[in-house]
């Protein structure tokens, strides 16, 4: 596909990485979402799914028409463990300029597509690798899940109550956040240098290593003896009564965040409590403005005090379900959601001003691109035997 050209033939952009290659051997979790986010920019995505296999989160049978992970993405059918399925994703590699992978280490090596096969046909590649522990180090061989690596990290002891075991935030810090995004800025920083040297690299993307760098702060405030290193007795983990999740008279909740002076002054007058709230500046008020925001809170409906606090710098917002966040009037003023194939999804983000972006096509089915990336990636029928060792062939 030639830059500057969408799938669709219309010829506008399709987004900032438009003509930018990227071969995704299909898997779980952060390496899909990586490559959904690099189609979202407007990469020509190409998966390798293989025959008969479509796991889900949790290793069931899912849906792919299901799976928005697969979206603005194209799929090609390979059994990578067959030498013929091998050669041609060697074939798709040689002529993209990203490849991502999410197999244990040496798994990759084994089925003959690793890092050194890899460039040696295309020393342009930028090679992404994106698992839980990392290439090396003593866990690298071991099985994981996102639970563990924000556990290992001290990422997942930061989060929930005092007094009760650490909150799990679903897998979004782990899989997506300290992984599938830290590759994805990985593998641009790195296709930004292969485009200026020519030489590609391989790009090692821990989950454990980008929960640990999310903490980066933390770490300098517990240093500088500005953070407790223990639960919901800090500022931003909910041991402030102005930085707290509360609850409703209809057991919804409110987000409340005043934590500024002016901001928290806004916040007790529109609560009506400004006259009897203790000095907010001694550590020694914190219960008791607790109780006294929460007994005041729980008086009215959530919707009710969202509607109180709108238009206002009081930094309250009501906790909205996934289905309510998508219709939230703000979100769809900004189209933040937007609708595809009939399915209310999260529009591409960030925003471009020159080269906007989109969802373009829908999530693939396997092995539905099977004719249009041969075609449009110029990978022949007769594949070539491998080069011999220490040659190389330029990408096409």
């Amino acid at each position: 596909m030639a830059a500057g050209t969408r799938e669709d033939g219309r010829g506008a952009p399709a987004g900032p990485l438009d003509g930018v290659r990227v071969l995704e051997l299909g898997g779980i979790g952060p390496g899909p979402f990586a490559g959904m986010l690099l189609g979202d920019l407007g990469a020509d995505v190409v998966r390798v799914d293989r025959p008969g296999r479509g796991p889900g989160p949790d290793g069931t049978a899912l849906d792919p028409r299901a799976d928005l992970t697969r979206r603005n993405k194209r799929s090609v059918l390979l059994d990578l463990g067959t030498a013929g399925g091998a050669r041609t994703a060697l074939a798709l590699a040689s002529r993209a300029d990203v490849l991502v992978e999410g197999f244990r280490p040496g798994v990759a090596e084994r089925l003959g597509i690793g890092p050194a096969a890899c460039h040696a046909r295309n020393p342009r590649l930028v090679y992404g690798r994106m698992t839980g522990w990392g290439q090396d180090g003593p866990l690298a061989p071991r099985a994981g899940h996102d639970i563990g690596y924000l556990a290992l990290s001290g990422t997942l002891g930061m989060i929930g109550p005092a007094d009760g075991p650490p909150a799990v935030p679903a897998n979004l810090l782990g899989d997506y956040a300290g992984g599938a995004l830290y590759l994805v800025t990985g593998v641009l920083a790195a296709l930004h240098h292969a485009r200026a040297t020519g030489r590609g690299q391989v790009v090692d993307a821990a989950i454990v290593d980008g929960a640990a760098h999310l903490g980066t702060l933390f770490h300098g405030l517990l240093a500088a003896g500005a953070w407790q290193d223990r639960r919901a007795v800090n500022a931003l983990d909910g041991g402030s009564p102005f930085y707290a999740v509360y609850t409703a008279s209809d057991g919804g909740h409110l987000a409340v965040g005043p934590l500024e002076p002016r901001f928290r002054a806004a916040f007790l007058d529109l609560l009506g409590i400004a006259d009897d709230a203790p000095d907010p500046d001694d550590p020694a008020n914190a219960p008791a403005l607790r109780a006294l925001i929460a007994a005041r809170l729980a008086t009215r409906e959530r919707d009710a005090w969202a509607t109180h606090f709108a238009g206002t710098d009081a930094c309250v917002v009501p906790v909205l379900s996934l289905r309510e966040a998508a219709r939230h009037p703000h979100l769809t003023a900004r189209g933040t959601f937007t609708d595809h194939g009939g399915v209310r999804q999260p529009a591409p983000a960030p925003r471009f001003s020159a080269t906007p972006t989109a969802v373009r096509r829908g999530p693939a089915l396997p092995g539905d691109g099977a004719a249009s990336v041969a075609r449009d990636w110029d990978v022949p029928d007769d594949l070539p035997d491998d080069p011999a060792p220490g040659t190389a062939t330029d990408a096409a």
